[in-house]
């Protein structure tokens, strides 16, 4: 399974955990020690079954939901089009919601009641409200996750970063070529939303399981733990992916903008330290020698005449792939470093 599938899984999986705790919420509140008003009468047991099948169900339809929107949707159509969107679907989730539901009341709950009966029974529209705030929280929660990062948040609820703690972890600097000549010949809206392109087409990487660190003006971070980026090669083959996704729109990119994008990439590997920082806006923050030594490969590639450098300390841990070459560039002084750092510079074979 690749880990595009492996991301719509974990979605879809969080949205019916997500559901499913609501709907436990809404059984406990609704059907302990109180009394309905209407014909159906919540049995706290009996709905715990109902809220895990219901939690299933419409976690499962508004996780594919979410992924339609981020896939396909985000950044493809007008803000307006797009809150349409959001809310023609909520209308739709709630209507087979409301089906959803006669039909499961009438089997679980054996309520004989017609369908217009029973969504405007008392008490309807309140259920209906509550389905439409946790609709909406789980989207906030969602867009929260995308801000930290895919499954930081739960680990930053945890309190995993609190206190700071090692990680064996791969970085790749990557910078945009030429930027402040594209700034000046496309003005600062033009280039800004060149930027936000080069960066959406940067979601290819997370095929090979890149995380997205950090964005820095026209230049971008990306993480990986150790055996997840040299595992299959993974953070080798994430160049040479977005680098292809960039050709694969050249065509796009020469109409709208005139200009072609190119990055050029430096990477390291080694120990770092990862925490929690910021009082009134938090951020994971990683700090060691691993992360800057990446930082000053990178900025090696123009005066070595290479697009893509790595130092010797990953080159060592990668398996051997007949689809890449490295050349072996020496030892080279980086500016902070006592000690020179011996690079190679990668190449994809035709």
């Amino acid at each position: 399974m690749n880990f595009g599938s492996k991301r719509r899984l974990r979605i879809i999986r969080d949205y019916c955990i997500g559901w499913i705790l609501a709907f436990v919420f809404l059984s406990i509140v609704r059907g302990s020690g109180t009394i309905e008003e209407g014909s159906v009468q919540f049995e706290f047991w009996s709905t715990m079954l109902v809220s895990l099948i219901f939690g299933v169900i419409f976690g499962s339809i508004s996780g594919y939901a979410q992924i339609i929107t981020e896939e396909r949707a985000y950044k493809r159509v007008s803000i307006q089009k797009l809150l349409m969107f959001r809310f023609l679907y909520a209308l739709a989730f709630l209507f087979v919601l409301i089906v959803v539901s006669y039909y499961m009341v009438s089997i679980f709950f054996d309520v004989d009641v017609s369908f217009s009966q029973f969504v405007f029974e008392p008490g309807s529209f309140a259920i209906y409200f509550y389905i439409l705030v946790v609709d909406f929280f789980m989207v906030v929660l969602r867009q929260i996750n995308l801000l930290l990062g895919d499954s930081n948040l739960w680990k930053l609820l945890r309190g995993k970063f609190y206190d700071p703690h090692e990680e064996e972890r791969i970085f790749m600097f990557l910078d945009l070529q030429s930027s402040t000549n594209l700034a000046e010949k496309l003005g600062h809206i033009k280039y800004s939303m060149f930027i936000q392109d080069c960066f959406n087409d940067l979601g290819v990487v997370a095929e090979n399981e890149a995380e997205i660190y950090q964005y820095v003006g026209d230049e971008v971070i990306l993480t990986w733990q150790l055996k997840d980026g040299i595992k299959n090669n993974n953070c080798i083959k994430a160049y040479f992916n977005f680098k292809k996704q960039l050709e694969n729109k050249s065509v796009y990119y020469k109409m709208t903008y005139d200009s072609l994008p190119f990055f050029k990439a430096g990477m390291n590997a080694g120990l770092v330290t990862v925490t929690e920082v910021g009082k009134y806006k938090k951020e994971i923050a990683y700090h060691g020698d691993a992360i800057n030594t990446a930082a000053r490969i990178q900025g090696k590639c123009n005066s070595l005449k290479q697009e893509f450098l790595i130092s010797a300390i990953l080159r060592e841990k990668l398996t051997s792939d007949p689809s890449f070459t490295y050349k072996d560039l020496g030892d080279i002084d980086l500016r902070g470093k006592k000690e020179d750092v011996t690079v190679f510079g990668v190449s994809k074979v035709a």
